[in-house]
């Protein structure tokens, strides 16, 4: 395949993907949704399709495929790694008072979504079963490590680690994801009918989700940011990415693999951390200038990024 090839299957990919974020950029301009459409719809991805599609593709998946034990556990300790590497760097460069925002918008991605619908359309029912298996691994860490650094600079707020825990706990994708691995290993038939239900149902997730991030997306939000907001967008959209899958390629991880984690770190901040960083009372202006920078210059990062890689033989 000559680099043109490549070039134009790439954007095949990241295109889809990114242009239903901007349909909702463009949607809510012109009024045709607001945020009560928004929180409606995000309410209906959270606790619905999602753990519905979650829940049929590891179930008709081949579990011994979708599991990867290697890969879950070097994803889970890259991830620890690059938060205590970055708040080291926030230490250095950051201001004390934003130190705690820097570090979540830097390394918390939006992977349930963005990067579960690019899995999906780079490797097909491996990218959504194998993909699905790291968000119920990505959110437990992402909330605990997230509040671990928020509460260290926000002396006024406590941490509540029974209703954090509580909230993990009940989470709607994490029970998915465990009862979809339970039923799978099992190897109990489920009812036709259910498998197709769950798939109509599941078929609403990724298209609604974007399509709420880009109508909740402050396109404003990027006329204030500033020196630190950049900083931590490079650090989410370049560096973290690129040292992860140099990290997995000196390993021996296969392209599939190597795939998936580019495009889970690589993945632009999760609308999540601003509204956590609200709650606690941080700097949330600066929290959603790092969504916001994030979420735009995705469709070019991450799109450069699996070009480069795949012309590289990497992916």
């Amino acid at each position: 395949m000559n680099i043109a090839a490549i070039f134009i299957h790439t954007l095949d990919v990241t295109l889809p993907v990114f242009a239903l974020v901007f349909v909702g950029i463009a949607m809510r301009r012109i009024g045709w949704i607001d945020d009560r459409f928004v929180s409606a719809a995000s309410k209906i991805v959270f606790k619905g399709s999602m753990p519905a599609l979650i829940f049929v593709s590891i179930v008709g998946a081949n579990l011994g495929d979708a599991i990867r034990p290697g890969m879950i556990a070097y994803f889970g300790l890259a991830t620890v790694a690059s938060f205590i590497l970055i708040w080291l760097w926030a230490i250095w460069r950051v201001p004390e008072i934003q130190r705690g925002v820097y570090v979540q918008g830097a390394f918390r991605g939006n992977c349930g979504i963005v990067g579960l619908a690019l899995a999906q359309n780079m490797y097909g029912d491996f990218g959504l079963s194998a993909g699905s298996i790291l968000v119920g691994e990505v959110i437990l860490i992402y909330n605990i490590l997230a509040v671990i650094v928020l509460t260290w600079y926000q002396p006024s707020e406590s941490a509540d680690w029974r209703s954090i825990t509580r909230g993990v706990a009940t989470n709607p994708l994490i029970l998915a994801t465990l009862a979809s691995v339970a039923v799978a290993a099992s190897g109990i038939p489920m009812p036709k009918w259910v498998m197709t239900s769950g798939e109509y149902f599941a078929q609403l997730t990724l298209p609604l989700a974007l399509i709420c991030i880009g109508g909740a997306l402050s396109v404003r939000a990027l006329y204030d940011a500033r020196g630190i907001a950049f900083s931590a967008s490079a650090i989410k959209m370049t560096i973290l990415p690129g040292a992860a899958v140099i990290g997995g390629w000196l390993l021996g991880y296969p392209p599939r693999e190597l795939g998936l984690m580019f495009v889970y770190f690589a993945c632009p901040t999760a609308a999540a951390s601003f509204i956590m960083v609200e709650a606690m009372g941080g700097d949330a202006r600066l929290a959603a200038n790092i969504v916001a920078l994030t979420t735009l210059a995705a469709s070019v990062t991450m799109t450069t990024g699996v070009f480069v890689l795949r012309v590289a033989g990497i992916i």
